[in-house]
């Protein structure tokens, strides 16, 4: 019971804290601008462009990139020869469904052509799903039989549900940061505001399936999973990231601007540092053997699959006319939303996508351990989670 409240209450501080903090924030509303319009819309413009902190950005996410291209530059050490992939099997079926689906939806959501009538409308989530059966399928074939709907069919369910609220509980957060993003066109003329809703709780089962599709079949390339297993031992501080958190996502009420970025890192310190202070796998504990592997390779994850949600959401709505996808989002970054390539997200906010990822998954494993489910995505002993 003590463990179970120790994962209650960090959930239920964290959906109250802004809200105590938007008291004192707004004496006269007591709430942000927008608060509570689902889905989110514009509110205000924020900061424009602002040099000195788009370079300051641009060098620590330099600093990544290096990390990630060249990590032996950072202390790790890379095994040579690299362990050999599995033996490929067949492609599955659920391949070849899911690929010839998602590329009809793809054309469809994009072309926007009119003998399938309303169906344009309802393509976002069903491209989605098909790009996670397609992805599956490329794991089944890499691995040698092994993936997520082949082997843990529930665990693939599962994450559909989490998704599905753990998506809610960030867009609740993007109130308090003011909206970093938001739907214009949600309020199409088209659709009834409750079919609208219902296609975004849909699509909202998408994020976190994908997600982890994308870390099992990174998991298929055993020299990338190598590349990061032998590095620095550092135990991350639990405690200090968990209080750490709630300070931050108190202080982002009151300076949405500056802190715009805490909206993925102060949920990640939380969960991260509770699940630490509990004891239980989460994606940092093998850092303290030196194994960065799990973070990392769910980072990447987000950020690999992150070109194909900006790619086909700008693609869905470029040209402008007509307006057919109510999924679509824009981003209102403050200081350095420029350099736009076939995407509303700017070139410095993809890196943005690593937290998120690592976050997917903290909140996965903190809510098997809360309702007691398997959070475990490889056939291997390569993860606890």
């Amino acid at each position: 019971m003590q463990r179970i409240c120790g994962l209650v209450w960090p959930i239920v501080l964290s959906i109250i804290l802004p809200l105590v903090a938007a008291w004192f924030a707004y004496p006269e509303t007591h709430l942000p601008p927008g608060f509570g319009v689902f889905p989110p819309l514009s509110v205000e413009p924020p900061p424009g462009f602002n040099l000195v902190i788009f370079i300051a950005l641009a060098l620590v996410e330099a600093v990544v990139i290096l990390f990630l291209l060249f990590p032996q530059w950072f202390g790790f050490t890379i095994p040579i020869p690299a362990p050999k992939p599995a033996t490929p099997v067949q492609f599955p079926a659920w391949f070849w469904i899911g690929a010839a689906l998602m590329l009809f939806f793809w054309w469809l959501m994009w072309t926007r052509v009119t003998p399938f009538g309303s169906l344009v409308y309802y393509a976002f989530t069903p491209l989605w799903w098909c790009f996670i059966l397609t992805l599956d399928g490329l794991v089944y074939h890499r691995s040698g039989g092994y993936s997520l709907l082949a082997a843990r069919p529930q665990t693939l369910l599962i994450s559909a549900a989490v998704s599905l609220f753990g998506w809610f509980y960030f867009e609740y957060f993007d109130y308090f940061a003011l909206g970093n993003w938001y739907y214009p066109n949600s309020t199409m003329p088209e659709l009834s505001h409750a079919m609208v809703v219902l296609l975004y709780i849909t699509a909202y089962t998408t994020v976190w399936p994908v997600i982890f599709e994308w870390y099992t079949l990174l998991n298929t390339f055993p020299g990338l999973v190598s590349r990061y297993s032998k590095g620095p031992k550092i135990a991350l501080p639990g405690g200090l990231l968990f209080w750490g958190g709630f300070l931050m996502i108190f202080a982002v009420v009151f300076f949405p601007y500056p802190l715009f970025w805490v909206m993925w890192i102060g949920p990640l310190a939380i969960f991260s540092g509770q699940l630490i202070r509990k004891g239980i796998w989460n994606p940092f504990t093998g850092m303290a053997e030196g194994n960065w592997g799990p973070a990392l390779l769910m980072a990447l994850s987000a950020l690999f699959n992150g070109f194909f949600w900006e790619l086909w959401n700008w693609g869905s709505a470029h040209p402008a006319e007509p307006v057919t996808n109510p999924n679509y989002w824009i981003y209102d970054i403050p200081y350095v939303n420029v350099i736009h390539i076939f995407a509303e997200m700017p070139l410095l906010g993809y890196l943005g996508y690593m937290p998120f990822g690592i976050l997917t998954w903290a909140v996965f494993i903190w809510l098997g351990a809360l309702f007691g489910f398997d959070t475990t995505l490889l056939n291997s002993d390569q993860d606890k989670g």
